[in-house]
């Protein structure tokens, strides 16, 4: 049966339009994405076969073009739209942090590095470098890693904060094995690098570990 004849109440457009998009399950919101199905399979039914494909919507979100393209009713336009929809989404939540607001919220900066950092490979360590008011100047990304760690240089970190005229900065790394929980090596390079900056006075606010979960905060943690 093709949307159309379904009851309005359940058709996605309009349930969206109705309840608002949190109301809308994966497969639903994945649908009004696609726009349309198939032969014999409305935009739906695409949707849920290819979350059980995919095993996820996040793991079809994050699949490379190649991947992506082995879907049911896909192919590189599909990807290049979803492209921008995900670019959109990273500049929505930067522009968020720009406003100046985040900053008092550990999980409003863990969003932001949530949809930079979840899904990488390699452990990817960034910094959110900030003005004297908490205000974001930059994200940056200084060492990429192996599957299991990144050398992190403190020499590096101060001089990307001093070329920025960063007054604070928040620390970020993700775990690709999807397990947020800081390691000792974790806690011994985020103390090596409070000390190095302390020296020239930029203060580390706060130290995310980006996995599967909700985002691990060493402030939170009492771990800074």
């Amino acid at each position: 049966m093709a949307i159309s004849d379904w009851p309005e109440q359940e058709r996605p457009r309009e349930k969206l339009m109705q309840q608002g998009p949190q109301a809308l399950s994966d497969a639903e919101l994945l649908a009004i994405f696609l726009r349309t199905g198939v032969p014999g399979k409305s935009a739906v039914d695409l949707a849920r076969g290819l979350m059980k494909q995919f095993g996820g919507l996040r793991q079809l979100l994050a699949a490379t073009q190649a991947e992506f393209c082995l879907g049911e009713g896909l192919g590189p336009a599909k990807y290049t739209q979803l492209q921008a929809v995900l670019e959109m989404g990273r500049r929505h939540l930067a522009e968020e942090l720009s406003r100046g607001e985040a900053f008092t919220s550990p999980a409003a900066s863990g969003r932001y590095l949530c949809s930079r950092l979840r899904d990488r490979e390699r452990e990817v360590f960034a910094v959110l470098l900030l003005d004297n008011q908490h205000r974001l100047l930059a994200y940056e990304e200084l060492f990429e890693g192996t599957l299991s760690s990144a050398a992190v240089y403190p020499r590096e970190v101060v001089k990307l904060a001093l070329s920025k005229n960063a007054a604070a900065v928040i620390l970020a790394h993700n775990h690709p094995s999807g397990v947020a929980e800081p390691s000792l090596a974790d806690q011994q390079i985020t103390q090596r690098l409070v000390d190095a900056l302390a020296l020239v006075d930029i203060r580390v606010l706060d130290h995310l570990v980006i996995g599967d979960g909700q985002p691990i905060s060493f402030s939170e943690r009492g771990l800074l």
